[in-house]
């Protein structure tokens, strides 16, 4: 492998501390590249890369409480990373359309050197495919259980079926449960595909309902109506979200 010009931080995360000392071992002959911290878990890795940015993240994909990808897209820095896992080669594929390196386990030494070199040579350059990756790992997962919500150095969990509607907000969706509001910057359309399709209705530009939480529909205008929650929320509805409405009533 080239020599490193620079010397580089690096993040591995895995809740194995077996995998974790097998990176850790690996690197040792890498001087030049200085481990900034191990994480167990998801929550301890999203804080830990805000904090400390690394240049490298060795990242397990499946995690108790946040997986691989839900920590990449709760984090703002982007290092290069290469995706530690156990998943196999049909599911891998999408990693090659992706461009985005990964160590399927057990990986030997010269795997190790090979993921590193190109993780290395995407250091500090402006790249898209991880982000890609992780829209299109969401899209294939869906219905999400779950919405993941960076407050901070806090992450909070959301459970789908707590949401009573969800509300678009300029470049920003608002979650609505229990008389709670939370903020994500996600655009609402790239959120809808992913969201349970029996529970979740689009009844509005601007506006997607849990419709467990539909109490009534109220006539509004010619062509539009209200929505009732059942704790007494009035949401508008479109013609088209009545249609999407009465399929499911």
């Amino acid at each position: 492998m080239p020599a490193i010009p620079q010397n580089l931080t690096a993040i591995i995360v895995d809740d194995e501390q077996l995998a974790r000392t097998v990176v850790r071992e690996h690197l040792s002959s890498h001087p030049e590249i200085e481990i900034s911290a191990e994480c167990a878990n998801g929550f301890e890795a999203v804080k830990q890369i805000s904090e400390l940015k690394p240049d490298l993240l060795f990242l397990d994909i499946q995690m108790p409480k946040l997986n691989g990808f839900e920590v990449l897209e709760l984090i703002d820095h982007a290092p290069a990373v290469i995706f530690v896992t156990a998943y196999d080669q049909y599911a891998l594929k999408a990693f090659d359309v992706h461009a985005v390196d990964y160590l399927l386990k057990p990986f030997t030494r010269e795997r190790f050197e090979e993921a590193l070199r190109r993780a290395v040579s995407h250091v500090g350059k402006a790249d898209s495919s991880v982000q890609d990756l992780v829209r299109e790992v969401r899209n294939r997962q869906q219905p999400v259980e779950r919405i993941l919500i960076k407050e901070g150095a806090t992450v909070r969990v959301l459970a789908a079926e707590t949401i009573d509607y969800i509300e678009a907000q300029d470049d920003y969706i608002a979650f609505h449960a229990g008389g709670k509001q939370f903020l994500k910057h996600q655009p609402l359309a790239e959120l809808e595909p992913q969201l349970d399709a029996a529970r979740f209705v689009r009844i509005h530009r601007s506006y997607i309902l849990n419709i467990d939480r539909l109490s009534k529909l109220e006539p509004y205008s010619k062509d539009n109506r209200m929505a009732v929650l059942k704790d007494g929320t009035q949401l508008p509805v479109s013609r088209t979200g009545y249609d999407k409405l009465k399929g499911l009533l």
